[in-house]
């Protein structure tokens, strides 16, 4: 499993509802992608917007991240985004049940 963190900072003075329904407007596009297994949609107190995204492969999150994804986030938000990528050995789902 890979843990990709994606960053971009969101327009100033966006207010929380309005950060959820762009946020909204994209998650179709991430409703059974190819090799995700999980998003979290992140909205910091700085402005920051972005993701926390567990994918299956470093491949699917790369299909992901494509050039024209990055460019539909430069043009939405004003700045192509980062992307980190971790390795993610161990996963703790405490919302899982154990049965």
């Amino acid at each position: 499993m890979i843990t990709a963190i994606v960053r971009f900072p969101l327009p100033q003075g966006l207010s929380p509802d309005e950060v959820k329904k762009a946020y909204e407007h994209s998650a179709p596009q991430f409703r059974g992608a190819p090799g995700l297994v999980r998003k979290y949609y992140l909205h910091g107190a700085d402005q920051t917007g972005g993701g926390v995204y567990l994918w299956e492969s470093r491949e699917a999150a790369e299909a992901m991240y494509s050039d024209a994804w990055r460019q539909r986030i430069a043009e939405r938000f004003g700045t192509p985004p980062t992307i980190e990528y971790f390795d993610t050995p161990l996963i703790i789902d405490n919302a899982e049940s154990t049965g």
